[in-house]
């Protein structure tokens, strides 16, 4: 069998805008966090509702944009323990979702947190960077600036 030969590291700057096709979220604020091991997601109003026999996670993202928060529901969620930026361990909610990084579709986890003090709605942690991107600290906008450039190209 033939050893894989891996795919070429992508550069990433410290932010960037992103896309998430299946939340209807467009070129959304996001910070690369090396510090971070999962990626988060800004959302309110978290919580499991049941409906019928199956608990459905129910949340509202928040748009930047001034648009009003959009509820979205998943039956497709799971609860974790993660270590919040302070080092305080708390539960949280993960969902799976697609996220566009450089015209790449990656299906990452994002757990569902509160970041409305925050500058970026988005945080992308080491698991979705690991073996896919370098990061360059000097850089930003690197994947928006291709989209924009395709955009343009046609």
């Amino acid at each position: 069998m033939k050893a894989r030969t891996p795919k070429p590291k992508q550069i990433i700057g410290m932010t960037d805008l992103v896309d998430f096709p299946d939340l209807s979220l467009f070129d959304v604020q996001a910070k690369v966090d090396t510090g971070a091991y999962t990626s988060a997601l800004h959302c309110k109003d978290v919580r499991v509702i049941k409906s019928g026999l199956k608990r459905i996670l129910s949340f509202l993202l928040i748009d930047k944009t001034g648009e009003d928060a959009r509820p979205f529901y998943s039956d497709q969620f799971s609860q974790r323990m993660i270590r919040n930026s302070f080092g305080v361990a708390e539960k949280r909610y993960v969902i799976k979702t697609r996220i566009i990084l450089f015209g790449r579709t990656i299906r990452a986890e994002f757990t569902l947190a509160d970041r409305e003090n925050l500058k970026n709605p988005v945080l992308l942690g080491r698991k979705l960077l690991r073996n896919r991107f370098i990061v360059d600290v000097s850089q930003k906008n690197l994947s928006y600036q291709k989209k924009k450039s395709l955009v343009n190209s046609q």
